[in-house]
């Protein structure tokens, strides 16, 4: 009898801690498996998720054994069980705790232990039926990663054996959501930002008009750009995250390998620690950020720092290996990914130009950062992706359409070059997406057009979900022209 209560005791804890936690966590995995896919993050998980809530009630059992206490046996149960479980489902909604909803929360569980805590078996069924459910969304995910191979980036010659016969710092600015000059002038844009142009111009760059991506998200369009080849979305569907997408963009990729054989020492800076969400092995030599300005849950978003310091120190090091930047701006950015975010196109577009010219002061002072330390750079000012301007919200970018200008707003992306000595190659004009604009880069270095001949095609890609069968599909093609076909 007394081993029986013993076993009850530890039971009941263990019960009540793994059913309020096991579905919230099988749920996070499901949605956020690319911002979580360490050994570190699962024992962090376990911990919060599991641990905490078991260990909870095994204190809470032996607290209501006081007499003073016992009286609310009957509720703090059923109150700590919904609890958890409400406050976990809620992180891994938003990957943070609010106010209001937490409060909310907590009264919905204070009226569950005072007026069904009968039924408390009844929701800890619930919570495990859920879990089981859940695991039906999770396995793929993890057969999907177990399944991940970077054959995709393997080059179809010998370019990462590339050797370079001219040496320039490079920087790569990066901002995000700004489309081509080109665009800007018409389509769902139809916005002046000649004053930025002319500057541009002014100070040495070549414009590239119609310059579009190849895909219509960062990390996608970033592991098509590092890995200079087409992956054409077969790792995910989510509308941000790609399977191993970090680790490519952040960890190794061909072009880190050719810049450092050739001596490169490379640079991460950027305002927020977006990329290293998942806290990837850093691949670059120098970085602004570190692991330890990442939490274990969140996007990657909630601590910003400015680029200027970093950007200008770094550069007046003295060094004798030449320099590589990749510079990330998280402006102007692309209109709320989703319908409850959004203010109406009209209202966005407002708000998108307010962002275009934050993106503007931005860039100016990092171009000028650098031409006053390194006038001689090779600058890069190339977005990833277009703003969505037009549209009430990005996921509307799933609906299939052959509108021309809703195409050009997902994928018009801006590119301008400040070229050394303000020679520009000959072939310049190959440069459309930027899945080629690293090789044609490193030809030009190389003084090899022999690597032109291996281009990849440069046609846009898109996930649609609605008004055709899910699928990804070629939305662009080679040419330029909108087209719709299955990849």
């Amino acid at each position: 009898m007394i081993e029986k209560n013993q076993k009850s005791k530890l039971t009941q804890p263990l019960i009540l801690g793994i059913a309020c936690g096991l579905y919230p966590i099988i749920f996070y995995y499901s949605n956020n498996y690319s911002l979580i896919n360490t050994w570190k993050h699962l024992g962090f998980f376990i911990c919060l998720f599991l641990i905490v809530p078991v260990v909870s009630f095994y204190i809470v059992q032996q607290l209501i054994k006081i007499e003073a206490l016992a009286k609310l046996r009957h509720y703090v149960f059923p109150f700590l069980s919904l609890l958890f479980f409400l406050v976990f489902i809620e992180l891994s909604l938003y990957a943070d705790v609010h106010l209001w909803f937490t409060v909310c929360i907590v009264v919905v569980s204070t009226v569950f232990a005072f007026l069904l805590n009968k039924h408390l078996k009844k929701l800890v069924v619930f919570q495990l039926l859920l879990a089981v459910i859940g695991l039906f969304s999770l396995v793929p995910t993890l057969v999907k990663q177990l399944n991940y191979s970077d054959a995709w980036m393997q080059q179809p010659d010998d370019i990462e054996a590339v050797k370079f016969k001219k040496t320039p710092n490079i920087y790569y600015l990066q901002p995000d959501g700004y489309v081509n000059f080109s665009e800007m002038e018409r389509g769902f844009y139809k916005i002046d930002n000649s004053d930025f142009k002319n500057y541009l111009e002014e100070n040495g760059f070549t414009l590239y008009d119609d310059f579009r991506s190849n895909y219509n998200a960062t990390l996608a369009s970033n592991m098509a750009t590092f890995g200079m080849k087409h992956h054409y979305l077969n790792y995910g569907f989510n509308l941000a995250e790609t399977i191993n997408g970090r680790e490519v963009i952040i960890s190794g990729n061909p072009v880190l390998d050719i810049l450092q054989n050739n001596g490169y020492k490379t640079h991460f800076i950027a305002e927020v620690p977006y990329m290293l969400a998942n806290k990837p092995e850093m691949g670059y030599d120098y970085s602004n950020f570190t692991k330890e300005d990442v939490g274990f849950i969140g996007t990657g978003y909630s601590k910003e720092k400015e680029i200027f310091d970093p950007l200008e120190s770094t550069i007046k090091l003295d060094s004798l290996q030449p320099k590589f930047y990749f510079v990330e701006i998280f402006k102007p950015g692309h209109i709320p990914s989703r319908k409850e975010n959004s203010l109406g196109a009209e209202k966005e577009k407002e708000l998108w130009i307010e962002r275009l010219q934050i993106a503007n002061t931005t860039l100016t002072k990092a171009v000028d950062i650098i031409k006053a330390n390194d006038p001689n750079a090779l600058i890069i000012i190339m977005a990833d992706h277009g703003g969505d301007v037009g549209m009430d919200y990005t996921l509307q970018t799933r609906r299939k359409s052959l509108e021309r200008d809703w195409i050009y707003s997902i994928y018009s992306a801006q590119l301008a070059i400040h070229w050394p000595d303000g020679i520009v190659p000959e072939f310049d004009s190959k440069l459309e997406t930027p899945v080629n604009v690293f090789r044609i880069l490193f030809s030009y270095l190389a003084e090899n057009e022999s690597y032109l001949d291996k281009l990849q095609e440069n046609s846009s890609y898109i996930i649609i979900e609605e008004n055709a069968p899910k699928g990804v599909y070629k939305c662009i093609d080679e040419d330029g022209k909108v087209t719709f076909e299955k990849v």
